[in-house]
């Protein structure tokens, strides 16, 4: 493709009217929306209400006025459009890894006697961690299972109390068909938790539609809710009378302002709330649900997927460098909307490319990932980060003191 053949897909997209709501420094090619959303240009404008008036002049009154109280499942149905669940099936709540903990202990309440729980080996970490602390919790009650991909769906069995898996995998960007694995998890009587992390926002999803059962995921990503925005769960209405959440806060009581002893669940999805709603947390995710919700879901994959196959099309037929090898299905049909090369240097690869102003990132051990969210990013500027790449392999511009520094954060 040639960079005017991008322009002129950009002049026939139908969500180019989004670019200019996002806040993005003039000169950078943002291609980490997988990772850490920009700021919609509406954030800073509710964050602002909040601080000052709401919570400035309002005080504690805005609990009630300007119903905070209500925020995490007023915030929680708006992500529900998105997945494929009803009004009152989705909470935001805790962070992602809380959230796997609370719903995998509560998938073990919905199947006593069943002490397996399944995920594949490699998946993301932080959900296999929570997963060995409850085993580790309930000693022989509970234990996780990890086989390799293509063994999952034979491993399940009639000990299996839930599956666990990311649908689109952090580093691969392979995705899991979501009704056909939910269908052979329950053909075995076993329960599908799903991590959404890497689709909510990116592909069209419908939870209920696959019949699925419990699901968590993150809203820093591609619902642009911030760096360490609130997370949110799904419970299907029929689970959500008999799960247990083992972490039984005060917001999660029937009646949180009657100061009972005793703990009494709310028998909806409030029940999965533990502590306070992180109320600035909530307000900036929801003007950033706010801005996706005006977005058709099927032509955000379609354009997605496209502007992924761009760059994978472009990279391969430009770049020299055999060392550079795509990971994870070739088929967009198979994917999500983030592409990873292993490089022997991917880490200064990276490093390298944002200092041309085009900001990936690493996992390791030789990952250049790349993700391409469909509301602020361009088919020319697709086009122009495969062209810098090319150039930074070719010049071995990557080979460089300063890009071989590992930061904290990768």
């Amino acid at each position: 493709m040639t960079r005017d053949e991008a322009l002129a897909l950009d002049a026939a997209d139908p969500l180019a009217r989004f670019h200019d709501a996002f806040a993005l420094p003039d000169g950078v090619i943002y291609l980490d929306g997988n990772s850490l959303g920009p700021p919609p240009r509406a954030v800073h404008d509710r964050l602002t209400e909040v601080s000052r008036r709401q919570w400035g002049e309002g005080l504690v009154r805005s609990w009630n006025t300007a119903d905070w109280i209500g925020a995490p499942t007023r915030v929680g149905d708006k992500i529900a459009q998105r997945i494929g669940a009803d009004p009152g099936e989705v909470t935001v709540a805790d962070s992602t890894t809380v959230n796997l903990f609370k719903l995998a202990a509560g998938a073990c309440s919905l199947r006593p006697g069943r002490t397996t729980i399944l995920s594949e080996a490699g998946n993301f970490p932080t959900d296999l961690y929570a997963v060995q602390g409850l085993g580790a919790l309930l000693e022989d009650r509970v234990r996780l299972k990890t086989v390799a991909p293509d063994e999952l769906l034979d491993a399940i069995d009639e000990d299996t109390a839930a599956v666990i898996l990311t649908q689109v995998h952090y580093k691969t960007s392979r995705r899991w068909d979501l009704a056909a694995v939910t269908a052979a998890a329950h053909a075995k009587g076993a329960l599908m938790l799903w991590d959404l992390c890497h689709s909510v926002g990116a592909i069209a999803v419908d939870l209920n539609g696959a019949q699925a059962d419990l699901a968590v995921g993150c809203s820093y990503k591609y619902l642009n809710g911030g760096p360490g925005a609130p997370a949110f769960l799904f419970v299907a209405k029929r689970h959500q009378g008999a799960i247990r959440s083992p972490l039984t806060g005060w917001m999660g009581h029937a009646e949180p302002f009657a100061f009972e002893d005793g703990y009494r669940a709310c028998a909806d999805i409030r029940g999965q709330i533990t502590g306070t709603p992180p109320i600035l947390g909530l307000a900036a995710l929801e003007a950033g649900l706010d801005l996706q919700l005006q977005a058709v879901p099927t032509l955000v994959e379609a354009k997605g997927l496209a502007l992924a196959e761009l760059f994978i099309a472009e990279a391969q037929a430009r770049a020299a460098d055999p060392s550079l090898v795509l990971t994870g299905p070739r088929e967009a049909a198979a994917r999500g909307l983030h592409v990873s090369f292993a490089h022997p240097q991917g880490y200064a690869l990276v490093q390298a490319m944002m200092a041309r102003g085009i900001i990936g990132d690493f996992r390791s051990p030789d990952i250049a990932r790349f993700g391409f969210s469909p509301l602020f990013l361009s088919y020319a500027q697709v086009w122009d980060a495969a062209e810098t790449l090319a150039d930074v392999l070719a010049t071995r511009a990557w080979d460089r003191p300063e890009f071989h520094q590992r930061a904290a954060v990768t």
